[in-house]
């Protein structure tokens, strides 16, 4: 016990000198040994590799898992030393959801195999991302981890013994400027010539430390590029997957659907942009086979007011006719509107004196 409290007095006493001592050297007061400028260079670079690593490393967690809780119970399973348990991702969620909802809602009708379909890609996506989050933590996220918790600890600890023995080199120099007697002085001169070599020596090592950020670059580097890869790889499959389903969904859509609005991909919604880019398909006539979708090409003469069902209407932007069939429209005119049987739902047929022809629901208002 006794030998207890002479160390921590003892290294309390060093701890206040060496404290002491730093201020004086910060004021100006005393004298501090400058490392060269190579060695300097060395250490802002691995400072800066330091710093940079650890936001890389962050910002790749949240990239992989964007919930911070579930990064939080990641990190205390990890510092535990117990294995992470296994999560479904949000795709996987979301199929499970649609595939029981197909389930209810019937696997034969359009809704229940509609949402069989998307739910099968969306499992697919789900299983791509959990082998891209894997992938990415062990060739990527591993690598950072066991340069901050390995290498970076290291070059720390060396550091500091590297400036204790720098302060103790200019403590014997201090000493040595103050000595009178021969006998203070050779002891000085010993103690001097002891703290240089010492420090000499934890400086080659910090320096090879140091100089190996070189190789650790180059090890991060390839990391990254397996990061990369495996984010193509991801991407690449998701898109694949999609393309898949689009085509799955085209298939159907024309069975279950067979007289829809058929817009060009890059059209937006009537509102913004006149509907001229539109295909207008209407219902099969008895000529039709089955299920065919027949584009309209109906003639102003064709289109015969019903004796009955006709109302007013007023259209609430200008459009211009994409065809002979069509009726173009300026804003606030009034005209006269009716629907004929088999006819799509979005369009019906408009009378202004003699001019007749097709006009787009979405452009009128319509009056009692």
């Amino acid at each position: 016990m006794d030998f207890n409290v002479k160390k921590l007095a003892s290294d309390a006493g060093v701890f206040f000198t060496r404290a002491v001592q730093f201020t004086e050297e910060k004021l100006g007061h005393s004298e501090k040994t400058e490392l060269d400028a190579h060695f300097e260079n060395l250490l802002a670079r691995a400072d800066t590799t330091k710093n940079w690593t650890e936001k890389i490393l962050r910002q790749t967690e949240v990239l992989l898992q964007p919930n911070p809780s579930t990064r939080v119970e990641e990190f205390l399973y990890e510092k535990l030393d117990r294995k992470v348990p296994s999560r479904i991702t949000n795709g996987e969620l979301l199929a499970q959801y649609m595939t029981e909802a197909a389930g209810e809602f019937g696997p034969g009708t359009p809704y229940g195999m509609t949402l069989l379909k998307v739910g099968e890609t969306e499992k697919r996506l789900g299983g791509a991302e959990r082998d891209f989050i894997h992938s990415s933590s062990i060739n990527f996220l591993t690598p950072l981890r066991n340069f901050l918790e390995g290498d970076w600890r290291t070059i720390s600890k060396e550091r500091r013994i590297l400036e204790n023995r720098r302060l103790d080199l200019d403590a014997c120099k201090a000493r040595l400027k103050k000595a009178k007697a021969a006998e203070a002085k050779a002891a000085a001169e010993h103690e001097l010539r002891v703290a240089q070599t010492e420090f000499d020596r934890q400086g080659e090592v910090t320096r090879l430390l140091l100089e190996g950020i070189s190789s650790t670059h180059v090890n991060h580097l390839r990391c990254l590029h397996e990061f990369v890869e495996a984010q193509a790889t991801y991407y690449a499959q998701c898109y694949q997957y999609m393309v898949d389903l689009q085509k799955q969904l085209g298939s159907s859509r024309g069975e279950i659907f067979p007289a829809t609005l058929v817009v060009n991909s890059d059209s937006t919604s009537p509102l913004s942009t006149p509907a001229s880019a539109a295909t207008i398909p209407v219902a099969p006539t008895a000529a039709s086979a089955p299920g065919t979708v027949v584009e309209s090409s109906l003639s102003p003469s064709d289109l015969r007011p019903p004796a009955s069902g006709t109302r007013k209407a007023r259209v609430l932007y200008d459009y211009d006719a994409s065809d002979s069939s069509e009726l173009a429209l300026k804003s606030d005119e009034l005209i006269t509107v009716y629907s004929l049987p088999g006819m799509d739902p979005d369009w019906l047929v408009g009378e202004r004196g003699n001019q007749k022809g097709k006009v787009p629901v979405t452009y009128l208002e319509l009056l009692s």
